[in-house]
């Protein structure tokens, strides 16, 4: 008798293989998770960004950036926080660097992608806060597929169960990494009972979550990072409850786990974030690089002879800036392609500009008094004349003469001074 026969039928498989090898290359089930799981973020993340006023494809520029971040991110969480297999008594410090092994933390993940994010958005011209809330849904989406990842490596599972959708977990061969051990008959060994999936509670939970981002911010036109500050108060929610019922070793703290505690302060963080942020839903304008849309309608309505050939060709490709508008400004963007106007600088950011324009008022007003100051020692000018207004006096009245009409002798003297 194995292991395998003491659990009952009405269970949930595990796979006994998570590494298949094609040719001298393993591929890992986990690693392919990981990359359909990026790839469903980048498609929502750049339809959203899309319908906001950014360019096509603006999310594989960032991606390149938040990728390789978040994984590094994720390793160095993970060496972090469970040290001993590293930097503990038999320990390797060198397998820290052996990411194919598995050992990623999402905490390290999110972390680690916001930086990569920022870095890119800064050459995008891009704000951070329009990113973070169009990959609000997709990141959840992302999450949820990769923890299929971790039913592959028969890992993340919770306490013994009874229930009807109770796990069966093999036993994995610590010497064939990916792969079951193997009784005398050849079929991969159990561990007795069955166990509750929290991989896939948590798996469930995402989903659900990204349907809850993507409702309230549709709904209440979440701004300014709100929407990305709720998608972490739903998923460090669900995660709190899931770590509680983990069984799998895990540095503890105080009795809890770390990632019970991790989740709790990153809930409080987004919580705070959440309600002290407001503002409306952000939209772009392209600054630079991109000609604006046209108007409905207006290839088919213009004449060609009307087009001005004299202007220079507007520029084509990516816009070097964007400028953030409301969503009415947005839509008459749209329909009009006429781009709203900047708004004034503010006062804070223009004090050199207020002390120039306050010494070009002092020398005004000097320039005022010096007028004043002629105008009291300059001999009256005789009437009719024109030296008030800068012209000799002949010339104006051989003007008035072309005219037909006399000069004007009711001009008082140094009206143009003082009216200047």
């Amino acid at each position: 008798m194995t292991l395998a026969s003491l659990s009952p039928q009405a269970a949930l498989p595990s796979p006994a293989t998570a590494v298949w090898q094609l040719g001298p290359v393993p591929i890992r089930a986990y690693a392919l998770c990981i990359v359909l799981g990026i790839v469903v973020a980048c498609v929502v993340t750049e339809l959203r960004l899309r319908r906001r006023g950014v360019a096509p494809w603006a999310v594989l520029d960032i991606a390149v950036w938040a990728v390789p971040f978040g994984i590094v991110g994720a390793r160095i969480y993970h060496v972090i926080t469970s040290p001993g297999s590293y930097f503990g008594e038999g320990g390797d410090p060198v397998r820290a660097l052996y990411i194919w092994e598995g050992g990623l933390g999402v905490w390290g993940a999110v972390a680690g992608g916001a930086v990569g994010a920022w870095l890119a958005v800064r050459q995008l011209g891009l704000p951070l806060t329009v990113v973070a809330d169009a990959l609000a849904p997709g990141l959840p989406l992302a999450q949820a597929i990769g923890r299929i990842g971790n039913w592959f490596n028969n890992e993340l599972y919770g306490g013994p169960t009874t229930r009807p959708w109770g796990l069966e977990i093999h036993r994995m061969d610590p010497t064939n990494p990916g792969h079951a051990l193997r009784d005398d008959s050849g079929n991969p060994v159990l561990e007795p009972g069955l166990f509750h999936p929290t991989f896939l509670y948590e798996a469930l939970w995402n989903v659900g979550v990204a349907g809850l981002v993507f409702f309230l911010d549709r709904r209440f036109k979440l701004g300014r990072g709100r929407a990305f500050a709720l998608y972490v108060m739903g998923y460090t929610a669900g995660r709190f409850w899931i770590e509680m019922m983990r069984t799998d070793p895990a540095t503890e703290i105080l009795g809890a786990r770390l990632n019970v505690w991790t989740a709790v302060l990153v809930f409080l963080g987004a919580l705070v974030y959440f309600v002290r942020v407001r503002g409306p839903q952000e939209f772009l304008v392209p600054v630079g690089g991109t000609p604006a849309p046209l108007a409905a309608g207006d290839a088919a309505t213009s004449d060609v002879s009307q087009v001005d050939v004299s202007r220079e060709p507007a520029a084509v490709g990516a816009p070097t800036a964007y400028r953030v508008v409301t969503e009415e400004e947005y839509q008459r963007f749209q329909e009009t392609g006429e781009a709203p106007p900047a708004e004034p600088a503010s006062a804070e950011h223009g004090d050199s500009d207020g002390e120039h324009a306050d010494d070009a008022d002092d020398a005004d007003d000097a320039d005022d008094a010096d007028d004043a100051d002629d105008d009291e020692t300059r001999p009256e000018a005789p009437a009719g004349s024109s030296e008030a207004a800068g012209e000799p006096a002949a010339a104006a009245e051989s003007a008035d003469a072309r005219d037909g009409e006399p000069a004007d002798a009711g001009a008082a003297p140094g009206t143009a001074d003082r009216d200047r």
